[in-house]
């Protein structure tokens, strides 16, 4: 899952929301630098990536990609499958992607001071271009991709994949909606499990 997924995933807490980026962006043991609803969405992001990687939608996506793309297949899935929640967003919240990602920017830029540079230049962006609710614009998926295929450390043409997601975008978009039912009750039940101290 992508920025959107992992924050529309962690439910209606702001602090939950907040976590659930910034599981993309904070490395190594939670140890009290963030408040314990952040570090619970921040720990719910973690196993969220950890159960996603073993579900049979994600080995499908991944068996389509011939080597040495399927290496990287798991990062294009990330992206797509952030472009089939924009695309669907109605089927599961009743609040709208763009108003959803507005308040979600708000919330995040109250945290502004104990950001990491990653997340910091998220907010400094995301408001300005729309980043969340441009994943609901196919035009965008090349560029997207392309970026983030150059800051890879051998830097790979992601944007190649796209003809292999379009010969089979299809059934691609069924597994994702028989995927994120799941993941939904999973990170629910990931939070309500985790201890807020």
């Amino acid at each position: 899952m992508n920025y959107l997924a992992h924050v529309a995933l962690a439910g209606d807490n702001p602090e939950y929301q907040v976590g659930g980026l910034l599981g993309d962006f904070v490395r190594g043991p939670l140890i009290g630098q963030y408040s314990p609803a952040i570090e619970a969405g921040i720990t719910a992001h973690r196993k969220l990536d950890a159960h996603v990687d073993q579900q049979p939608e994600i080995q499908a996506f991944l068996q389509r990609f011939s080597s040495p793309m399927r290496r990287y297949a798991g990062i294009v899935a990330d992206v797509y499958y952030d472009h089939l929640l924009a695309c669907e967003w109605h089927r599961y919240y009743q609040q709208s992607l763009d108003s959803f990602c507005q308040d979600f920017y708000s919330n995040l830029g109250q945290y502004s001071d104990n950001l990491p540079p990653g997340a910091l230049v998220f907010l400094q962006r995301a408001p300005q271009i729309g980043w969340l609710q441009s994943y609901a614009h196919a035009e965008h998926l090349p560029m997207i991709l392309q970026r983030i295929g150059e800051r890879l450390r051998r830097p790979v043409a992601l944007q190649d994949a796209l003809p292999v997601i379009n010969q089979h975008k299809t059934a691609i978009a069924l597994e994702f909606h028989q995927l994120y039912p799941r993941l939904q009750r999973f990170v629910q039940n990931s939070l309500s499990g985790i201890e807020l101290h």
